[in-house]
């Protein structure tokens, strides 16, 4: 990694995580890691234990390796693939801006590569004052402040820690809005218009949502900034919740649910977007692509058109490139150009 005498500012870009392989003993690794964080699974440790050890870790592993074997490439995980290229672009961009050289590194939250080789790559690298960009468009305490935790599991170990900024949420970022927007408006433009058009996020339990998890409101939050930008009615548009695990209650309506009713009240044609991903994924690729357009028509649909996430698009590559270059402002010696909010944001 170049590295300037002098600049001592670094990025730690971190996504959710990814299995090393499609594999049942690859899962069991990922799967033991991500369920074990008390963010993810809220109970206490003396019940969840035996349920994850005992059931979970038993069953789940091989049925999930099914599913990562659908969308695998010759590049290995799409997720990690994708996140790569969004380093080596937003690196790349951030030195034409800034003038100088910004070490950006790659993380991924559970699995590899790990939070604390990406730091140690970032101290390695002479980087002093470190920048956290978790990939989560939206806040919760199960995604940004699992990041937080684990980057500061590092900082504990160390004795001379970096000054530290994390970017919490960007749910509202006008950038971000109108990068979904067009990535939406241009897909409409090439393939036509749905009658209905699915905001589909990730789902959380319903009661990390009573206890002041934000997530919901956030997602509710873009989804509406969305709707607004392409000008949709009420009635065109939908914010759903997938990926929902174990018997408990999770944020409604469930996207696959949803698309069932949809099919049966006569709905033909449906477009699905994913605007709390960052990077196509399992979730996105395989649950929705496969599974839930598969869902569909069989209820009676007859169109599914699934549209991809922002990737290393070049839309997405500047939004980033102004989150970090925005966040950075006083240490680069540049101001930070104002980032105003839509109008119907001021009130989130």
């Amino acid at each position: 990694m170049e590295h300037r005498a002098g600049n001592d500012i670094g990025v730690l870009l971190v996504n959710l995580g990814t299995p090393d392989a499609p594999t049942p003993r690859a899962l069991r690794r990922y799967l033991a890691e991500f369920l074990a964080d008390p963010r993810v699974v809220e109970t206490p440790r003396l019940l969840w234990r035996p349920i994850l050890h005992g059931v979970i870790l038993r069953v789940r592993p091989a049925r999930s390796a099914q599913a990562y074997a659908k969308i695998w490439t010759d590049q290995g995980s799409p997720l990690l693939a994708i996140s790569r290229r969004q380093q080596q672009a937003l690196a790349e961009r951030l030195g034409q801006r800034l003038g100088q050289p910004i070490p950006v590194t790659l993380a991924m939250r559970y699995g590899k590569p790990s939070i604390g080789t990406a730091m140690r790559e970032l101290a390695d690298a002479g980087v002093r004052r470190l920048l956290v960009l978790p990939l989560y468009p939206q806040y919760s305490a199960t995604t940004t402040a699992s990041v937080m935790d684990a980057v500061a599991a590092v900082l504990r170990r160390q004795r001379d820690i970096p000054a530290l900024r994390f970017v919490r949420d960007y749910h509202a970022d006008p950038g971000y809005i109108d990068a979904i927007a067009d990535k939406i408006r241009d897909h409409w433009q090439a393939h036509g218009r749905g009658e209905r058009l699915l905001l589909s996020f990730h789902g959380i339990p319903k009661r990390y949502v009573s206890r002041g998890d934000p997530y919901a409101e956030q997602c509710h939050a873009s989804g509406r900034l969305i709707a607004e930008r392409l000008g949709l009615a009420d009635g065109d548009w939908i914010v759903t919740f997938q990926s929902r695990f174990g018997p408990q209650q999770w944020l409604t309506p469930y996207t696959d649910k949803t698309l069932e009713q949809l099919a049966r009240s006569g709905v033909r044609r449906v477009d699905l977007a994913c605007p709390g991903f960052a990077a196509d994924c399992l979730e996105t690729l395989e649950e929705n692509a496969m599974v839930n357009r598969a869902l569909f028509l069989n209820a009676g649909g007859e169109q599914f058109h699934y549209i991809p996430c922002l990737n290393d698009d070049q839309p997405h590559i500047e939004l980033l490139a102004d989150l970090v270059e925005s966040n950075l402002a006083g240490w680069t010696g540049r101001a930070a150009a104002p980032r105003a909010l839509p109008d119907s944001a001021a009130n989130d």
